[in-house]
């Protein structure tokens, strides 16, 4: 997919820089691969279920190599000079939902984050520039997608598509989002896997600042409605490790309750023990369940760590 980068509009130029140059030259060799059998016959590359075609369109794609000549469009062949397939429902491929958190605890920025222009990143600006490659890479690679964003409510709902033009929605999306309101993730998820319409693969990429059981829950609705679910867990190294050692000031990003003023020698082993039993929590219920658990620690590059999961993944899967 070629990306028409020449735009008049200072909007779309910048919209345009959550898809980063030296991220792409580190993802674009690799895929993201289904796991469990999903609805799609593009070469081959995740398994279907289904054997002929619906009668419900839902939308063009461009030809590729093995795609039956029946399907061309010939009416908008001899408008275009082009050829593209016409898609129903259940010729679709893969069907991905990112789940992006844009609540106010994903704000937090810590010293030893990795820097984009100088700047280190926040939760949220390496979680949006995650969401933004692999939209990216799965459009690029003839999937859908769709974005919901959220807080204590749902932000925005972007069903899943495949186009060029619905990458550029979805980047201007992302560009315009900014961190809002506190966490309620286990009410979302479970609306959102409602609203889903037929099984596909769900992206969360959060801090999961939230109840574990019921957030283990919510997950549990997702995986009923036979969906793959992969849990991008996001968090800042001093979130991890709690280097701080003098007394400093901490507040809660997501209440207004008043600044505390903590020496944080005396709360470090009672918070990291916390901690290190939300993430094995986790982690435990995400095997069992069959959910991709993929921790992320932003003073990783996000190009680093989003490469190593697909490089992973795909090999686990071929």
């Amino acid at each position: 997919m070629k990306i028409n980068r020449r735009n008049g509009e200072n909007k779309g130029a910048e919209y345009m820089r959550l898809l980063r140059s030296d991220a792409l030259g580190r993802i674009s060799r690799l895929e993201l691969i289904a796991r469990d059998v999903v609805a799609g016959f593009i070469t081959g590359k995740h398994r279907s279920p289904y054997k002929g075609a619906s009668a419900e369109f839902a939308e063009h794609r461009s030809y590729v190599p093995g795609d039956n000549i029946r399907d061309l469009d010939w009416r908008v062949f001899g408008k275009s000079d082009r050829y593209y397939i016409k898609q129903y429902i259940e010729e679709t491929n893969l069907r991905a939902t990112i789940l992006l958190d844009a609540s106010a605890s994903m704000k937090y920025t810590g010293d030893l984050a990795a820097k984009t222009g100088g700047q280190a990143l926040s939760k949220f600006r390496y979680a949006r520039y995650v969401a933004a490659a692999l939209t990216y890479l799965l459009i690029n690679q003839q999937d859908a997608v769709g974005l919901v964003t959220y807080d204590s409510e749902i932000r925005e709902y972007l069903p899943p598509r495949a186009s060029a033009r619905h990458l550029r929605v979805i980047l201007q999306s992302l560009n315009d989002l900014e961190p809002g309101k506190d966490t309620s993730l286990a009410p979302i998820f479970h609306e959102i896997a409602a609203r889903i319409p037929r099984r596909g693969l769900v992206i969360v990429i959060s801090d999961l600042f939230d109840d574990p059981e019921e957030l283990i829950k919510a997950l549990h609705h997702f995986r009923f409605a036979n969906h793959e679910v992969v849990l991008m867990h996001v968090m800042a190294e001093e979130e991890l490790s709690f280097p701080f050692s003098k007394f400093s000031e901490f507040r809660d990003l997501e209440s207004t309750y008043p600044i505390a003023e903590l020496d944080p020698q005396s709360i470090k082993a009672a918070y990291l023990e916390q901690v290190n039993a939300f993430i094995q929590r986790i982690e435990l219920a995400c095997g069992q369940m069959m959910v991709d658990y993929v921790p992320m620690n932003t003073k990783v590059p996000f190009e680093v760590a989003l490469s190593g999961f697909l490089a992973s993944r795909q090999g686990k899967v071929r």
